[in-house]
């Protein structure tokens, strides 16, 4: 479910649009209308598009080529555009070679466009959640590699920001948590915000691999194990305070994250 506003570079004209497959069971906050299409078939998008004047898009969820040319010609003006740190830090690897070619395909669309780079997400620990729901073990790679992991919501935040205020067009944003976090650390705090132990213990990159092989592909299974462990480098790993300096409030840290969803972990 992706976002769509009828805004101007004033701000809002009308009710933001949230983009689903099946509008019945979408849950989106008060006055946003849900509407029905699928990015995967962007022909679906033409009556969705009617009168949207900004879009917030995440990459890669259908023929991007496409979906850009769909918002062109249905008028929209802005494309808050949500890519990956990756791109800048890790321009070598697969996904995020596919990421940069998306953001290229916008930039040469012809509408106005604003880039997030956000880090690796706080929700990510949700590839846990059944190990610990089942009070298992937590096995991870790289138990000791920090990175500056960000809360879902601050993504928002400034994509908000980005998409109602003036300033922001022809930005391109790197986006963080206020502070590197390990796996080990993760999992600390998902125990703290559910009042018990959680059991974690270090895998090696060749267990780790077989087991995310397994469920994304080995192509992908290698960029991950690369960007979180033996390829990190000081750019990925660096806290920047984009988040504070773009929307005004403290960017969250994970801690805020494990407690707000400890539920999934019961």
């Amino acid at each position: 479910m992706l976002g769509l506003g009828r805004f101007t570079a004033a701000g809002c004209v009308g009710p933001p649009r949230g983009l689903t497959r099946d509008a019945a069971r979408a849950v989106f906050p008060e006055g946003v209308e849900a509407v029905e299409g699928d990015f995967a078939e962007p022909a679906s998008l033409k009556p969705v598009l009617e009168g949207v004047r900004s879009l917030f898009l995440v990459s890669r969820l259908g023929p991007d080529a496409d979906i850009l040319e769909a918002s062109r010609q249905a008028g929209v003006e802005h494309v808050v555009l949500v890519l990956s740190i990756t791109v800048q830090t890790h321009p070598h690897l697969g996904p995020a070679g596919e990421n940069l070619a998306v953001e290229q395909l916008l930039k040469a669309s012809g509408m106005a466009w604003t880039i997030l780079r956000p880090t690796q997400f706080a929700s990510n620990a949700l590839m846990w959640a059944a190990s610990i729901r089942g009070r298992e073990t937590v096995h991870a790679p790289y138990a000791e590699t920090a990175l500056p992991t960000i809360h879902p919501a601050d993504i928002a935040s400034v994509a908000r920001v980005a998409l109602t205020e003036p300033g922001h067009r022809g930005r391109t944003y790197a986006l963080t948590g206020p502070e590197p976090v390990t796996a080990r650390q993760q999992v600390e705090a998902i125990a703290a915000a559910l009042g018990r132990e959680v059991p974690f213990a270090e895998i090696s990159r060749r267990q780790a691999h077989a087991q995310m092989a397994a469920v994304f592909g080995p192509e992908t299974a290698d960029a991950v194990l690369d960007v979180t462990g033996e390829d990190v480098n000081h750019e990925l790993s660096t806290v920047r305070d984009t988040v504070s300096r773009i929307t005004g409030t403290p960017a969250r840290p994970f801690r805020q994250w494990a407690s707000e969803n400890a539920d999934a972990f019961r």
